[in-house]
This record gives C-alpha cells, sequence and structure tokens, in this order.
C-alpha cells in the first residue's frame, strides 16, 4: 500500500511536469516502526516546504514522493523499481536497516542517488559504492561508544536479550569484540526460546549487571522491562537499548516510570545552534511534541539534497559524483562526506552520538550519560 500524496505533492500545481522528485522511503505501517517513520518524514517534509520556499531547485518546485517501506525489505526494493521509473532526482530516508539495506542494492543497481537518513547497519551494500551516501553514523561508531558506556559505568558481564535479525547480531558483535579485549563479557539470551521471567532467572544465573535489549517495540521489549523491573533479585540491574527505542513517546506511554534510567544511543549535539533550534521549534509544532533525533536526521536529509541539486543539476550520476564535494550546514552541524575503512558507502563522520536517557526524577527529560 502507498502512503497518501505529501503535502508537497498535494500542493503542485504544474502536474508535476516542471517538479523536481525526490523519492521518500518511510515506514509508515506495521510491522514498521510507525512512530519512527512520521518523525522521519516530518523532518523531511519539513525541509522541503523550506526549499520551496526559498525558491524551489533553480526555480523548479521540488516534489516529494513517499513510499511506505512497512519495514519491509522487497517492498523497498519495488519501491525503489517504481520511483526509478517516475524520474526521481534521488532517493531520500528509510529507519530500518535491514529494509535501508535492500534498497540501497538497488539504487545501486540501478544508477540512482540514494541518502540514507537513519540506518545504521555497517554492510549498507556488499561492496563499494558510488551511489550511496548516509548521515547517520555506522553501527560499529555508535555501539562501540555505547561498549564504552558501558564500561565506564561498570559494567563487565552484560547480558543482551536478542531477536534474529542481522541488525541485532551486528550489534552483539560490535559490542562482544570491543568488550572482550578489557575483560568484559557477553552472554546472549534467544528471545524465540525464553519468557521474560526465564530471562530474570538467566540474568541471576550469569550475574549479569546489565540486560541490553535488541528486540522489538512495544514487544517483548516492554514485557521484558515490566519483569525485570518487578524481580527483587535484579535491582541492581541496568537495562539497555542502544537502538533506541527509548527516544520516542509510545517508549514513556506503554512503560511510565519503569521506562525511565534505560540508556540509548541519540544522535543529536548536546545543544543545538540557531538553525537546530529553529527546526526544533517548527518540529515540536508539526509533530505536537518533541521531536526525536530521527525528525532532525530527516530534515538534514532533504538539506542536503537540496544543496546538491542546486548546485550540480539534476543528472543523477553528477548528484553521486558530488557526495565528496557536500559542505552543508544542517540541523546539527556541518555535514561533509568521506570514506570510512571498512564502510561501502559516502559516509558522514562529524554525526554527534551520545548516550542518554530518560531521567527517573522527571521521565519526560533526557540526561547525558556519556558522549562519543
Amino acid at each position: 500500500m502507498h502512503a497518501p500524496p505529501s503535502p508537497l505533492e498535494a500542493e503542485r500545481s504544474d502536474g508535476g511536469s516542471g517538479s523536481v522528485r525526490i523519492g521518500v522511503l518511510v515506514p509508515l505501517t506495521r510491522p514498521g516502526w510507525v512512530e519512527a517513520g512520521h518523525h522521519l518524514l516530518a523532518g523531511i517534509e519539513l525541509a522541503g516546504r523550506e526549499v520551496n520556499d526559498t525558491g524551489g531547485i533553480a526555480g523548479r518546485p521540488l516534489e516529494l514522493v513517499v513510499r511506505d517501506t512497512a519495514a519491509d525489505p522487497r517492498k523497498a526494493a519495488a519501491a525503489v523499481d517504481e520511483l526509478a521509473r517516475l524520474g526521481v532526482a534521488a532517493l531520500a530516508g528509510e529507519y530500518h536497516s535491514v529494509v535501508a539495506r535492500a534498497a540501497a542494492a538497488r539504487a545501486d543497481a540501478l544508477g540512482l542517488p540514494f541518502l540514507c537518513s537513519s540506518a545504521v547497519l555497517d554492510a549498507l551494500t556488499e561492496q563499494p559504492t558510488e551511489w550511496v551516501a548516509r548521515l547517520s553514523p555506522p553501527q560499529s561508531r555508535g555501539w562501540r561508544v555505547y561498549a564504552d558506556f558501558l564500561l565506564g559505568a561498570g559494567h563487565s558481564r552484560i547480558a543482551v536479550a536478542a531477536q534474529p535479525s542481522i541488525y541485532w547480531a551486528s550489534g552483539t558483535r560490535v559490542v562482544r569484540d570491543h568488550l572482550a579485549p578489557r575483560g568484559g563479557t557477553v552472554i546472549e539470551l534467544d528471545m524465540n526460546a525464553l519468557t521474560p521471567a526465564a530471562v530474570c532467572d538467566a540474568l541471576v544465573d550469569h550475574r549479569a549487571t546489565a540486560l541490553l535489549l535488541l528486540v522489538g517495540h512495544p514487544e517483548p521489549a516492554v514485557s521484558i522491562v515490566k519483569a525485570v523491573r518487578r524481580d527483587q533479585r535484579l535491582a541492581e540491574v541496568m537495562m539497555g537499548a542502544p537502538a533506541g527505542q527509548p527516544e520516542f513517546a509510545a517508549w514513556a506511554t506503554s512503560l511510565g516510570d519503569d521506562g525511565a534510567g534505560i540508556p540509548f544511543l541519540r544522535y543529536l549535539p548536546e545543544r543545538l545552534g540557531p538553525l537546530g533550534a529553529r527546526v526544533e521549534r517548527a518540529l515540536r509544532e508539526r509533530l505536537a511534541g518533541a521531536p526525536s533525533f530521527v525528525a532532525f536526521e530527516g530534515y538534514d536529509t532533504i538539506t542536503v539534497l537540496a544543496d546538491v541539486l542546486r548546485s550540480h543539476g539534476t543528472d543523477r550520476a553528477r548528484t553521486a559524483e558530488s557526495w565528496p564535494r557536500v559542505a552543508v550546514q544542517g540541523s546539527r552541524g556541518r555535514i561533509e562526506f568521506s570514506r570510512t575503512p571498512g564502510i561501502s558507502v559516502w559516509q558522514w563522520t562529524g554525526t554527534p552520538v551520545h548516550v542518554v536517557d530518560r531521567d527517573p526524577a522527571e521521565p519526560g527529560r533526557f540526561r547525558i550519560l556519556h558522549a562519543g
């Protein structure tokens, strides 16, 4: 099912003949993380509106052609094929790493520039590609920062409650490889085989001092958190969610006070600059609530693509050739792309990375615990 046209689509007055199209991939229906998808799209649409309010692309209106991926790699690949046929100048977006990987593979095969907003999986493509760039930090960077936080907080016996997924397996490997030389141990708990109560027993048996929730939300994450919080044997066990589940309002809604004090990775600077502060206010109004870092990722994606298209035209090959020449002030800092060892796409290396949690004394407030 396709998403409804974005406001930018609905407002175009020239039938699309004179517009510059950007294809947008976002999860807007289950089993995708719908709240993340809406935040990503809010940022994308805000930036798109600002582009059109400032003259569009060389006088031509920017048109966002939105497609719902629903966290389905096959659906995303099919959407890339469709968007390529529709003549989009570039692709933007996607939140889920496995889905972005499928989209990136098709974009690379078709010669279609793709600026990935939020997916962190290191191996976004099997081979190095000139067609794909990424704003979010690679998982190997962010999750090493998280592993350093764990060690600094005194945790060396880490249990991982994980569901089967390339993304979760990759994250577990990053944490294990980083902790092992420093005396840390990672214990894997298969959530296909264990109930939340069994997870609690395993934490006691393995003498784990921290539990990482590498699982979907709301379930089984909510049930695991509630079980651990209510088990007096585990009063000193820290729970963590490096993938960022506690960032979103649905986490606080479903868990209340139980959802506080669970550290996660957040890709926002400690303080927003003037542009970031203005974007934050606009996003808050658009979302009727606090914007997540994902909304800022969406805004920065279109800001970068608009700059590229204005500077180098709408030819797809010229867009791909321009990645190493990008120098754009985004909402979270200056954005430039480079080649990073072990990463197959053009990468923004300046993404701010922090470990934060919801303050137990005030769950609506975020505390910075560690900077990477």
